[in-house]
């Protein structure tokens, strides 16, 4: 049990220090005209697949905060909305991430229940997946709930010809949500799998 503790301790603190390096190096994000494509969220969605949800909380929520700090100058995005209410903001950027990564180990731990396929490769496939769909779902939800009726993103909506909310987040989040669902789909799989197979062999 205390060898057990201490891998799982140290792959945590690894996979902290992933995503701290990730939100302040370029191989974090891929920053665009609009919202930044973020790869921080792999480091979570593994640590949530291959240490449980509660692993994966703890790596959302220092995604979130990484994703807070950024608002302070580095993210014009992010700055903006700081200056609009910095509660809202911290809301948007810490909430989202860290139930992210929670239920990302939920859902791998039930899939793992009725997966069938060889080496239960589905489970790791399809919790990738949802890492990445539901950060985006999240984080675009709270952006509206936060900061629907301000100036700021109602601007947005008229820059990008949305009626509605619906369609706002399909034209805001575009191409970036794509990019972000493929990248984690692949690289979260490989890294997930090789983790937990590692894992079973330290045991």
């Amino acid at each position: 049990m205390k060898k057990k503790q201490i891998v799982y301790l140290t792959q945590l603190a690894l996979l902290s220090a992933i995503v701290w390096l990730m939100a302040f190096t370029p191989i974090g994000y891929l920053r665009t005209a609009g919202l930044e494509i973020t790869f921080i969220m792999i480091p979570v969605l593994v640590g949530g697949i291959v240490l449980g949800p509660a692993a994966g909380a703890i790596l959302g929520l220092q995604f979130g905060l990484s994703s807070f700090i950024q608002c302070f100058g580095i993210s014009a995005f992010g700055a903006t909305l700081l200056t609009i209410n910095p509660f809202w903001t911290f809301v948007v950027c810490v909430v989202p991430r860290t139930l992210m990564g929670f239920l990302v180990g939920i859902i791998f731990r039930a899939l793992q229940r009725v997966d069938k396929s060889p080496a239960g490769v589905l489970s790791f496939s399809v919790s990738s997946l949802c890492g990445a769909l539901l950060n985006t779902l999240f984080f675009m939800s709270m952006l509206v709930l936060c900061f629907w009726n301000t100036e700021f993103i109602q601007s947005l909506c008229v820059a990008l010809n949305a009626s509605n909310v619906l369609l706002f987040v399909v034209l805001f989040v575009g191409v970036n949500g794509v990019v972000e669902a493929a990248v984690c789909f692949v690289l979260g799989t490989a890294i997930a799998k090789a983790l937990a197979a590692a894992n079973r062999r330290l045991q």
